[in-house]
């Protein structure tokens, strides 16, 4: 990915926001836990989540997508739990036929690995870039 400025990345986030509430209607949106869907609603993402973790697991989770006749969206960390947690997402999606989209994780993954690695913090990086736009400083990652 080529070198991005401050805006263009917060641009680029938003832009994966927007994907993820283009399709929130038909999806439901799999996350580890309660801190990364108020994260994710913080930052303007609207829609049915599922929390993985106290939801009863990965197997739980596709099985709930699976009798809500919607598909999914995997936004798990981009840490190695968070991968591993993918990976069972999808092959338990699979198995059950429900399709999914794992893209939207590894763009935002991608745009926010610089400062953070779960989607807990998503809403800290765009405050923080939003500040820098604004000629702010960046005292808001000490508190991350």
């Amino acid at each position: 990915m080529p070198q991005m400025d401050d805006a263009e990345r917060l641009e680029a986030i938003l832009e994966v926001v927007d994907g993820i509430n283009a399709l929130s209607g038909t999806h439901i949106i799999l996350v580890e836990g309660l801190k990364d869907v108020a994260s994710l609603q913080s930052v303007g993402v609207r829609g049915e989540f599922f929390c993985v973790q106290s939801g009863g697991g990965p197997v739980k989770a596709a099985e709930h997508v699976w009798h809500s006749g919607k598909q999914a969206i995997i936004m798990t960390d981009w840490d190695r739990k968070g991968g591993t947690v993918a990976r069972s997402l999808r092959d338990n999606l699979s198995a059950l036929d429900v399709r999914y989209d794992d893209r939207l994780r590894a763009d935002l993954a991608v745009l926010c690995k610089p400062y953070v690695k779960d989607v807990e913090s998503v809403d800290a990086v765009v405050e923080l870039l939003r500040g820098r736009a604004s000629g702010q400083n960046d005292n808001y990652l000490n508190r991350m």
